[in-house]
This record gives C-alpha cells, sequence and structure tokens, in this order.
C-alpha cells in the first residue's frame, strides 16, 4: 500500500465508497474491471462493489461474480417504478441498490483498467468537502491517433455547451463514463434513462450546487471498444437532446415526448430508416426512497 493510497484511506473518516459499473454484455472485459475494483476494497477503501447487470446474454454475470463483484439484475431493482431502458436508468437504480456515501461508476469495457481510475475521482471527494462531484478525463485513442476519441463529445456536446451552457466548458469529457458523487448530491436530480444521462448529471448538478463545487480528474488513456460514426448517430442526438431540453428549446416534463427518433437512410439506400433514441427521465432517487 502506497503512502497516497493509505492517506485515501485515512480520509475516509468513516464514510462508505461505493463503486458500480453497469453491464451489458461486457464478458471479455468485467472480470478484469471488477478484479481491479476488488484490490480497493481488498485495501480498505472501497464498501461496495457492484455490477449493475442490464440483461446481458454472455458470461458478463459470472466472469463479474468470479471476480469478486455482487451482481443485481437492473430489472429486479425497484419494479413498482416501471420498466425504463438504457444507461441512465441503470445508473439511477444502481442508487437504490448501494448504500455509500459517495457512489463512483465505471465502465465495463475499459481495456486498460487500473485502480488509478477509482483512485483519481475519489481523492477530490475525500480530501476537499467542499467538492461535490468529480468528472473524469482522459486520453482516447483511435487507431495510430492518440486523441482521436471523443467524436460525438467534440462534434455535438461541446458545440451545445458553448452556446448553452459556456460555465461547463472546463470540463474535457462532459460525456464520461467515468464520476463519482456524494449521495445527497445524486439523490437530489432527475437522471436521463438514455444515453443524455452523462450530460444531464453534469448540468443538473452544475445548477443545484454550482460548478465550483465540482472537480475534474486526470485518469490518463483509457483504451476501449470504439463505435462507428453510424452507431454513435443515436448517442449523439440524445446529447443534443438533453441540452436543448435543459435550455428550454425544446418540450421537457410532462410535455416531453416518451423518444426522440432519428431519421436517416436505411442501408438500402431507398428508405428512411427511423432510430427510436431514449429520453424519458428519471425524478430524482430521493423522491422514490421517502415513499
Amino acid at each position: 500500500m502506497t503512502d497516497d493510497f493509505a492517506h485515501l484511506v485515512a480520509a475516509k473518516r468513516g464514510a462508505r465508497i461505493a463503486v458500480c459499473i453497469p453491464a451489458l454484455n461486457e464478458a471479455a472485459t468485467i472480470g478484469r474491471v471488477a478484479a481491479e475494483v476488488r484490490t480497493l476494497v481488498e485495501g480498505g477503501l472501497v464498501d461496495e462493489l457492484i455490477v449493475m447487470d442490464d440483461g446481458s446474454t454472455d458470461a458478463t454475470a459470472l466472469h463479474a461474480q468470479a471476480s469478486g463483484a455482487r451482481v443485481v439484475s437492473v430489472t429486479s431493482v425497484l419494479p413498482q417504478v416501471g420498466p425504463g431502458a438504457g444507461k441512465g436508468e441503470v445508473l439511477w437504480k444502481s442508487l437504490a441498490v448501494t448504500t455509500g456515501d459517495i457512489v463512483c461508476w465505471v465502465d465495463a469495457d475499459i481495456e486498460n483498467i487500473s485502480p488509478t481510475f477509482i483512485t483519481g475521482l475519489l481523492a477530490p471527494l475525500l480530501t476537499n468537502p467542499d467538492i461535490d462531484f468529480v468528472k473524469g478525463h482522459y486520453r482516447r485513442p483511435v487507431g495510430e491517433d492518440p486523441t482521436g476519441g471523443g467524436r460525438v463529445t467534440e462534434l455535438a456536446a461541446r458545440p451545445l455547451i458553448s452556446r448553452f451552457f459556456p460555465e461547463l466548458a472546463r470540463f474535457p469529457q462532459p460525456l464520461s463514463g467515468e464520476f463519482a458523487g456524494r449521495r445527497q448530491v445524486l439523490e437530489a436530480i432527475p437522471f436521463v434513462q438514455g444515453w443524455g444521462v452523462d450530460l444531464g448529471l453534469l448540468i443538473d448538478i452544475s445548477a443545484l450546487v454550482g460548478v465550483h463545487r465540482m472537480a475534474t480528474a486526470d485518469l490518463g488513456t483509457r483504451i476501449h471498444r470504439n463505435r462507428s460514426l453510424r452507431q454513435l448517430g443515436p448517442q449523439a442526438m440524445a446529447v443534443q437532446g438533453v441540452v436543448l431540453r435543459r435550455a428550454g428549446k425544446l418540450p421537457s416534463g410532462s410535455g416531453a415526448p416518451e423518444r426522440d427518433v432519428l431519421l436517416r437512410p436505411a442501408a438500402d439506400g431507398l428508405s428512411i430508416e427511423q432510430v427510436n433514441v431514449e429520453v424519458r427521465e428519471r425524478p430524482p432517487m430521493a423522491t422514490i426512497l421517502r415513499r
């Protein structure tokens, strides 16, 4: 155990820390991701390690359990609220499963995961009581380009942030899937169910506590599965939708549609493909747990 790690453990001061990993068919990488986090459990820094399995049909759950994680099926959590869909639904339900005072999320597809991904996110929260939320950033190589990742960020999220929420421009990767926050803050904000969740959280937490209570953490280099432009189209539309709704440019709340629809030429080049993009939101978890 290094001196820096021992300092973080001491800085907990009795607080409980939960690490959640949302996963859907990530058998190739989930075992190593969970195993790396498990070392922090054994070292006394992390108290809960939970993999939220979103209906995987491969061996994701088996590999996660073998690596020491508690696996929870997303559909088994809060069945009384009705069905939902998307990454944000998984993150939101993980608040109902964990008990940690600080909750940290990392994605399941990181190929070069190390404990520093977690400690980098936790350090500002454990050493500075004025910080409520930490967003990770990193270099994302694509092929031979060492910084070619983050295409949705640069082409969709960053221009929209610059126009409508310039105070968030200082976050290098607003769509990063690695972040951590204090439970009382996370339970006080809504969660977009789909791909818009990451940016929705950033906007809503800033509105709740102020950007001065938010920090960024350099996590080094992140190697993971990169998606094609066609696969990224729905994600870009989800990001656009969450910004425009929070900027008051699209209907929100009860007047909002349940899904947006991305229109694009189908593979045959003759017809139009319609891709549903999840935009529904879950209410603040505190309103659910108080019922």
